[in-house]
């Protein structure tokens, strides 16, 4: 069995900008310890601040009551008893002491001889069990260790392998290491010290923690580090994601996690720390489930042909397929199987015609523009919107809370209302959201808002507002483009509320909507 240790509180929290709260690390370490299921979690360094030291508290106190406190490991310091007794002071039960791996590090940042190191660690360990506390060993820069002074490093563990010490650990602390080295160097501990238990820590400097954490699991380390999205110092760490996909998919090992959790786990991640994942990023991307060519779809619809072993849903995703200017009728028959509805081969032509040129123009098209564009090429005139918004008007002033009034007709009634919010696109939101709760309609949540300014800071730019809703356990977008961002907002909320009462139209005459487009 692999063990998994996910570090994203502690070394994931030291990428530039990201700090999460204590009431954010205790989701995530129920999330990654009940849901995703890693082994192992570190959650801090010691004595960082109070806020650090009420984030251990409020998670240790959670693992006692649910029986998992020996899952929560804290980053402690060679440093007498200040780290241990902050630890036992935050309810801590296991530490993970940061060593010097390598003799550069020592002799360069502690000035002391390999022999007094050795002796305040062995201090440590010993005070740490009689305490009743867990003791892992961090060599830190143990890769510059194992370049350049390789007998320094087997001297340590050759002085601590008799010791309390459960797991030693192999950081690649600068990222420095290229697969054929970290076989290597793993291979000479596991086979030097066959009964010690490694782990490995990838950083990414390179991008090569995925392909050095392959490696150092067949050299036969029994566990890994790693973090949510890639979090960390610099390039980040190997992500957690990429090693799932190692274990599961390529090495074969045995291991606890649960794939369908990962995306949630991900998004949440994402969310908490500000950074966004980009879009193309292994597992966890929003576009790597998505096929664009429409070769690729016309395959698919044959006989799945460029499908691969990692299934969407495996992950708690679904598969796609882009329009865009190399779209082809599969692409746009896939979708519109999504919507429910039918073209004939030459209306399905003329639209995929038009998906093509949209293309061409770098206009970003989805599933929800398609019924807008078969109006249109199929000269049914404009898009008869259920929901039409007549006027609205935006006011701010300082001191005061933007307010927003607006008139729209719904089903031919027209309907007046005036909100204040904490902003111009919340106030219309909550106007917007009054009417619909007078009407006793139902309306979706807004899950993610994402604005797109193309560079140089121009302030005439166009602005591309995109809106991720969730409405009956289904999640879809809508954009909305002007200059001004709150009216780019407001027209991909038009676009929303139509995509919803179009498709309840279909589901109530999908027959009809056939037969019409059919003549």
């Amino acid at each position: 069995m692999i063990e998994i240790m996910d570090t994203t509180l502690r070394d994931g929290e030291q990428t530039t900008s990201v700090s999460f709260n204590d009431a954010e690390k205790l989701a995530l370490a129920q999330m990654l310890l009940n849901e995703i299921r890693v082994n192992r979690i570190e959650i801090a360094s010691a004595r960082v601040s109070e806020g650090e030291f009420k984030a251990v508290k409020r998670i240790t106190d959670w693992a006692r009551q649910n029986n998992c406190i020996e899952k929560i490991e804290i980053l402690c310091f060679v440093d007498g008893t200040l780290s241990l007794d902050w630890v036992e002071k935050a309810g801590g039960k296991v530490i993970n002491l940061l060593s010097k791996g390598s003799l550069r590090h020592l002799e360069g940042q502690l000035k002391k001889t390999p022999e007094q190191h050795f002796n305040d660690i062995l201090f440590i360990v010993d005070e740490a069990e009689r305490r009743g506390i867990s003791v892992n060993l961090y060599m830190e820069d143990w890769s510059n260790g194992m370049i350049h002074s390789p007998d320094y490093v087997f001297y340590m563990v050759d002085r601590l392998r008799t010791s309390a010490i459960k797991r030693f650990m192999l950081p690649d602390t600068l990222g420095i290491l290229n697969p054929d080295q970290t076989y290597e160097f793993c291979k000479t501990m596991t086979s030097k010290y066959p009964h010690l238990h490694f782990d490995f820590h990838a950083h990414n400097d390179y991008d090569l923690a995925t392909a050095n954490v392959f490696n150092a699991l067949k050299a036969g380390v029994r566990g890994v580090h790693t973090t949510v999205n890639g979090l960390g110092e610099r390039a980040g760490n190997v992500p957690l994601s990429s090693v799932l996909g190692v274990l599961n998919d390529h090495l074969k090992l045995e291991n606890t996690l649960i794939e369908s959790k990962l995306s949630r786990t991900s998004k949440m991640v994402e969310l908490f720390s500000g950074l966004r994942i980009p879009a193309n990023k292994p597992l966890t991307g929003e576009y790597v489930f998505t096929q664009v060519c429409g070769v690729h779809a016309d395959g698919d619809n044959k006989a799945n042909l460029y499908f691969n072993p990692l299934l969407p849903e495996r992950f708690g995703r679904t598969r796609q397929y882009a329009l865009g200017k190399t779209s082809g009728k599969a692409n746009i028959t896939k979708n519109l199987e999504e919507l429910g509805i039918e073209l004939s081969q030459e209306d399905l032509l003329k639209v995929t015609q038009r998906v093509i040129e949209l293309g061409d123009l770098k206009e970003t098209v989805t599933i929800d523009d398609l019924p807008y564009i078969i109006s249109d090429v199929l000269k049914n005139g404009d898009h008869n919107q259920t929901i039409k918004l007549i006027n609205y008007q935006l006011s701010v002033a300082r001191g005061m809370k933007p307010v927003a009034s607006l008139s729209i007709c719904i089903d031919d009634e027209i309907h007046n209302e005036t909100s204040v919010g904490d902003g111009q696109y919340d106030a219309f939101m909550k106007a917007l959201w009054s009417i619909y709760k007078k009407l006793g309609k139902e309306h979706p949540m807004l899950t993610d808002y994402l604005v797109t300014i193309p560079p140089g800071g121009k302030t005439d730019a166009l602005v591309e507002t995109t809106i991720t809703w969730e409405f009956r356990g289904k999640e879809f977008r809508t954009r909305g483009l002007d200059a001004d961002q709150t009216a780019a907002a407001i027209k991909a909320t038009m676009k929303m509320l139509n995509t919803i009462a179009d498709n309840e139209k279909r589901l109530v005459g999908s027959d009809n909507f056939l037969m019409k487009n059919e003549k």
